[in-house]
């Protein structure tokens, strides 16, 4: 496999064998995987094999080793072009998003009261692998609203206000959403968990503006320096990994009878337009719902603590964006616009300044792309740029260099929240284990997966958060 250096924040896997279309990869020569102990390039590789992929097999800055795709992984197919949608261009968490909520006072105000707030979100946030959650659906007709309407069921039924909305990626649901395309394990497991963090890397953190680097779009988004913030990363829990492990199972069934080989059966396939191709669409998306749903309810759980603990704390909504699905879009592919299939796992949607999907306040300044980092490092608030490179995509996060298996290994979970609590950032985790697979130390370096990212010209820095407060899944 030949990796060129096109910039130094572009790499070029030149296609061979049968690959279809090249590999591009935006990072710095540092950020690249290791070929030793992470096979991700050699998945972008493997992604250019499938049928009707166009333009490019690509990957940001944080990319490293997942099912299938790499995370960090995009990926679009021409659907009039026997065009395929892949569960693993997804992943199991489908629709794991970011939401970021901004409060209406200065950090100063907040930290003689941040030890109370954190309990009381200790308490309001159920987390880890158990099945509390805010909302205790009554009736898998109850939970078939959730799938079909999302966020919107969610604020109809008075969780939240009809303006979180606008500020949602797809007005808070994704269309063409079936319910009955979920199978009955996954129905079980997401009866109990809607409204739930989930394990692994998801939290609610409490942050605070500590940078600005555009202040015209740090203006229009209502970020000014001491801001407190709350994101809130989660995803689709039980229900989504089902969902993604059925439709795995069907795809590599139905393969040979549409004449697909792939060099890896994690790449399970099959074309948009087909019977299995819709159907998994149509079930990602009602999962993609659950999904949506789950962090409208963790972000009205955040705001009743603040309200309990801060009386005039207010939490108004930024942007909610996943950075795990497929989605059906137009986009100008050489010459003329075609429909695509664009995976996005591990990747975030970054629209440019004027597109008609976003709200009229924000229109003018391009998407809010939300990218959080490892636990204790802090986020950052990127914006989508005109012209929108690999199909309006941007990175999600600073990306794994450790497995967790590795990482309990460096560190016990006493010594990482002593370190914590000494840069003044208050914790509240599920378990010692899980503290310890999510040390910041596990990942890379965000500041750096951030900047080659701006660089790479996928997205414009627009401020840093620093975190005060998290809660640990």
């Amino acid at each position: 496999m030949e990796l060129v250096e096109e910039t130094p924040y572009r790499w070029r896997i030149e296609p061979e064998g049968a690959m279809r279309v090249p590999g591009v990869v935006f990072a710095t020569r540092e950020l690249l995987p290791d070929p030793a102990a992470d096979q991700a390039l050699g998945q972008v590789a493997a992604v250019a094999t499938l049928p009707g992929i166009v333009e490019a097999s690509y990957a940001m800055p944080d990319m490293h080793w997942g099912y299938g795709f790499p995370i960090g992984g995009v990926a679009a197919t021409d659907v009039e072009d026997g065009g395929v949608v892949s569960p693993g261009g997804v992943g199991f968490d489908i629709s794991c998003g970011v939401r970021l909520l901004l409060a209406d006072l200065h950090v100063d105000r907040l930290r003689p009261r941040l030890a109370a707030l954190m309990d009381a979100l200790d308490v309001s946030v159920p987390r880890g692998m158990s099945k509390g959650a805010v909302w205790r659906l009554g009736s898998e007709a109850e939970l078939e609203e959730v799938l079909a309407g999302g966020a919107r069921y969610a604020v109809e039924r008075g969780h939240g206000e009809p303006g979180d909305l606008e500020h949602c990626e797809d007005r808070g649901a994704v269309a063409d959403a079936d319910p009955a395309a979920i199978g009955s394990r996954a129905r079980e497991r997401g009866l109990r968990q809607v409204g739930s963090l989930g394990s692994g890397n998801h939290f609610l953190e409490v942050e605070a503006v500590a940078e600005v680097y555009d202040e015209e779009i740090a203006r229009a988004y209502g970020l000014w320096p001491g801001r407190v913030c709350v994101l809130i990363h989660t995803g689709s829990r039980g229900l989504g990994h089902q969902v993604c492990t059925d439709s795995v199972h069907t795809m590599q069934a139905a393969m040979t009878r549409y004449g697909i080989s792939v060099p890896d059966r994690q790449l399970a396939c099959a074309p948009v337009d087909s019977h299995e191709g819709r159907t998994y669409l149509a079930a990602m998306a009602a999962a993609a719902n659950y999904g949506r749903a789950n962090r409208q309810l963790l972000g009205q759980a955040a705001r009743h603590a603040f309200d309990r603990v801060i009386g005039d704390g207010g939490l108004s909504l930024l942007y909610d964006v996943s950075h795990n699905l497929a989605k059906l879009e137009t986009h100008q592919v050489g010459d003329r616009a075609r429909r695509l299939c664009v995976h996005r796992k591990g990747a975030t949607l970054a629209l440019p300044p004027g597109h008609p999907d976003l709200p009229p306040d924000l229109r003018a300044f391009g998407q809010p792309v939300l990218v959080p980092g490892s636990m204790g490092v802090g986020s950052y608030v990127l914006a989508g740029v005109p012209g929108a490179p690999a199909f309006a995509s941007a990175c999600h996060g600073a990306g794994r260099r450790l497995s967790r298996h590795q990482a309990v290994k460096t560190i016990t979970a006493a010594r990482l929240r002593a370190d914590l609590e000494h840069e003044g950032i208050a914790v509240r985790g599920a378990s010692a284990r899980g503290l310890t697979e999510e040390t910041p130390g596990a990942y890379k370096d965000l500041d750096a997966v951030v900047a080659a990212c701006a660089r790479a010209g996928l997205a414009r820095t627009v401020a840093k958060l620093t975190p005060i407060g998290v809660v640990k899944g």
